[in-house]
């Protein structure tokens, strides 16, 4: 499940920015940017290639993404996700669920916002650190963690207001599952909202499991049961922030309403 949320990498969870990078799995570089866990240099390595695309792999699963938050102080920014920001701005503050949460940007922006959140994620170092950040935030009340994978998420009868996930890449054309998964936690009435990274040029230099995870909103649709009602199904540019200066990529949008 690569990449996390906030990842606005290719969480590939997963979420921020990359939520500027892919977090192929809400949260991260693909979480685009791969911040030195590509091995990409095989140098003499005969089976060099059969290595990279374990690495690759390994990207979607809990480990690896344990090993990135354990070994470095903040990997995203800690900003909230532009979609989301636009698709809430209007609503009454309820309950929400955020997977693929990473670092907890989004779950501390909402519940500032006096949204009551649970932010699930499939790696513990995450959620760790995203408890932390919500008590330096002081919305530590209005927050609760769940660790869970949204490759085979149960929403255990819970429900939520809105249940949202940014970032969050699951391989080989996984997020329509995840997608429909997902659905089963949003109240009668509640919004889906599910953000991540179009196919685009800016991210060749990801694997090609990585590239083969991203998708358009349009074909999340499948996902959807038949008592949602699509309310915003698009790609929306995006200014990403690169070393090299700012590049534009496209956000994948789908934001659905439960009927009530």
């Amino acid at each position: 499940m690569a990449g996390h949320h906030e990842h606005d990498g290719t969480q590939v969870d997963t979420h921020d920015d990359m939520h500027d990078d892919t977090h192929v799995d809400r949260h991260g570089d693909t979480h685009g940017n791969t911040r030195g866990h590509t091995h990409g240099d095989t140098r003499g390595h005969t089976h060099g290639h059969t290595h990279d695309e374990q690495a690759a792999a390994d990207m979607f699963e809990p480990a690896a993404w344990d090993e990135r938050y354990a070994g470095q102080e903040r990997f995203w920014s800690g900003e909230p996700n532009p979609q989301l920001v636009a698709a809430t701005r209007e609503l009454t503050p309820g309950t929400a669920l955020d997977v693929g949460c990473g670092e907890g940007g989004d779950v501390v922006w909402l519940a500032g916002q006096g949204w009551r959140v649970t932010g699930a994620d499939f790696s513990a170092e995450g959620l760790a650190r995203a408890a932390r950040h919500a008590e330096q935030a002081g919305v530590a009340d209005r927050a609760d963690w769940w660790r869970t994978d949204a490759r085979t998420f149960d929403a255990e009868g819970r429900s939520y207001d809105l249940v949202t996930t940014h970032y969050l890449h699951a391989p080989d054309g996984g997020m329509v599952d995840v997608t429909r998964r997902l659905a089963t936690a949003v109240a009668p009435g509640g919004l889906l909202l599910v953000v991540g990274h179009a196919p685009s040029h800016e991210f060749t230099q990801l694997s090609e499991s990585h590239r083969k995870a991203m998708f358009l909103a349009e074909e999340l649709l499948p996902g959807l049961p038949d008592d949602f009602e699509p309310v915003l199904v698009e790609q929306r540019l995006r200014t990403l922030k690169r070393d090299s200066g700012p590049v534009e990529a496209e956000d994948s949008v789908l934001l659905a309403r439960r009927a009530k």
